[in-house]
């Protein structure tokens, strides 16, 4: 293991979020790029593509289209478009049309669930197309992962990696490799570390001793571990643990198929052809898609898991493989109250996330096995994907945690985006009311035009549709007041043009942090108590404009707040909001 280390990048730097691949790949299916992708074209697909939302580039930030030869790397990778042929590996011809959407891509556009999006993935991270360094061979970087995770169960009972250990012997490592050897190499270092007095420094060390046989600079060791590992994630068969990855139980038979073959001899071009139509997967043949369900149904008999297929035929693998979806989005919804009914122990890590998002993003460190992170340009995702933990932890909703949000998760219960339009963001359904929590990153003074309609529009469905109280909670960075001015009348006509007069409450999400603090801290975390708080601001919002509103509200949650915590409710008189005189204008 002399050789001079080479890390394999499943991913790119550029585009750290898999997720955002579809997104981004639909946009460009409907664009006037298609086959199209070189040269000047970068520069005009990635304006196309800001100009779409998908991606946030600062006038004169970058001129050159990097964003699109990063984009259409990831599409080329993954065999949604042609990638280009080298001379010596064929002729472009033999492959398709350069940059045209392949058989497979407009499968993946066609992938209308997420599990269906992490096959695809799981596809295309099967072929075998990265070169082996005697130039002869192609390994696929999952397979061989895989294939260290099992070895590494096999002799430890767990098939969990670290992210120091993936950092120093997973992406550094090909099948050139002795795998044996490998996995000795991860569990001395795994020795070692845990008897270390201090974690940092140990890893600063082992990252500078391999770092010798790497000709680039060290960092690249951690920063391409995160990349690579979300990437490995979207297989669906890995998730995360701490920092580090583990093999998904469900997924267990899966992996120890694709783990027995790691490279390949075949020509690049005969792997090009199969990633562009569509690799074949273990769970395309008979007898492994019945092993792989019946797998999963010993699981979810030993957790005790109630579920029915009897309804289904089970006489061809496509069929066999439907119900298994089946039940692994019974066992996945199943996991999600779980992690819902454990929430309330982790609130101290929300009000970090809170934190974060009020800074724009960013990552918070607490020790080199442990961190969270928003990425910036997924602040929109994560704000809905936190205040769903927050109404989680504050719990006594009647409906289920799947129920309550409109974005998609992944195996991991991070968010994969954010909600689609049409409906509210949150639902928080208790037996006497419901809170419907619209959220958003905007600070502008096109926040009120973003965000008066469908707020209104969605609080306004709401109110016919529970035959309860409804309460709308609107919460931004920053509140503009002519948005404050919107939610302070309420105003809403119905079909028929019923008037409605909407109870809408916006906060900062600043706000509604120190009073979800407030509430933990004290050991008081109840729905009565946000209720509470809403009906508080907005009992004065007729006597006062929308200015001096929100000073109101601000005011409010500092004295509710206190109340909570100290038990000592503050009397009227004390808040100079409500004690000073108040002119009346017209509504």
């Amino acid at each position: 293991m002399s050789e001079r280390i080479k890390i394999w990048l499943v991913g790119n730097t550029g585009l750290r979020n898999p997720n955002r691949i579809q997104e981004g790949f639909s946009v460009y299916a409907n664009s006037p790029f298609v086959g199209n992708l070189r040269d000047e074209n970068e520069v005009g697909f990635m304006n196309f593509l800001n100009e779409k939302g998908i991606i946030q580039n600062e006038e004169g930030k970058d001129e050159s289209g990097s964003h699109a030869r990063k984009w259409r790397l990831m599409f080329a990778r993954n065999g949604f478009i042609y990638p280009q042929v080298k001379k010596k590996e064929g002729s472009q011809e033999e492959l398709g049309a350069l940059d045209n959407i392949t058989p497979f891509g407009r499968s993946f556009l066609k992938a209308n669930t997420y599990p269906a999006v992490q096959e695809c993935f799981l596809r295309a991270m099967s072929v075998e197309q990265f070169p082996m360094p005697d130039g002869k061979h192609y390994f696929s970087p999952l397979r061989w992962l895989l294939a260290i995770m099992l070895e590494l169960e096999r002799r430890t009972g767990s098939s969990e990696l670290s992210r120091i250990e993936f950092a120093l012997w997973g992406h550094t490592t090909n099948p050139s490799y002795n795998l044996e050897e490998v996995v000795d190499n991860i569990l001395d270092l795994r020795q070692r570390r845990a008897v270390a007095p201090a974690k940092r420094p140990f890893d600063k060390k082992e990252i500078a001793t391999r770092g010798k046989s790497y000709d680039k600079k060290a960092d690249n060791f951690l920063d391409y571990s995160d990349m690579n590992m979300r990437y490995l994630r979207i297989s669906g068969v890995l998730q995360r643990k701490g920092r580090g990855l583990i093999v998904v139980p469900a997924k267990h038979v899966l992996a120890e198929k694709l783990a027995k073959s790691t490279a390949s001899s075949d020509p690049i071009m005969e792997q090009y052809k199969l990633l562009c139509s569509g690799a074949p997967l273990p769970t395309d043949n008979m007898d492994v898609a019945k092993s792989l369900l019946d797998d999963l149904i010993k699981q979810m008999k030993e957790r005790h898991i109630l579920f029915d297929i009897s309804d289904l035929p089970l006489s061809t693998p496509a069929e066999i493989n439907i119900a298994r979806q089946r039940l692994e989005n019974i066992l996945a919804q199943t996991d999600e109250i779980q992690y819902a009914n454990d929430q309330c122990n982790q609130w101290k890590e929300i009000r970090d996330y809170m934190t974060l998002l009020i800074k724009g993003g960013g990552k918070w460190v607490y020790d080199e096995d442990n961190a969270i992170e928003v990425p910036k340009d997924e602040t929109p995702a994560y704000l809905e994907w936190i205040l769903w933990r927050a109404a989680l932890a504050i719990d006594h909703m009647v409906n289920k945690p799947y129920e309550v949000r409109g974005f998609k998760l992944d195996s991991d219960f991070m968010p994969v985006s954010a909600a689609g339009g049409g409906k509210g963001d949150l639902y928080w359904e208790y037996n006497d009311f419901t809170i419907l929590t619209e959220v958003t990153m905007s600070t502008s003074s096109r926040q009120e035009a973003m965000e008066g309609e469908p707020v209104r529009r969605h609080v306004s469905d709401a109110v016919l549709k529970y035959d309860k109280p409804v309460y709308g909670m609107f919460i931004a960075n920053r509140i503009d007041t002519n948005t404050a001015e919107t939610f302070r009348h309420g105003i809403w006509y119905a079909k028929g043009d019923v008037k409605q007069r909407l109870d809408i409450v916006p906060l900062t999400l600043g706000q509604f942090q120190k009073y979800f603090v407030a509430m933990f801290e004290a050991n008081k975390a109840e729905p009565e108590k946000l209720r509470d708080l809403i009906i508080k601001c907005e009992s004065r919002r007729d006597i006062l404009e929308a200015p001096v509103w929100k000073q109101y509200i601000d005011a409010t949650v500092s004295e509710k707040s206190n109340e909570i915590v100290e038990g000592v409710a503050i009397c009227k008189e004390d808040n100079p909001l409500l004690s000073r005189p108040v002119q009346l204008f017209d509504m």
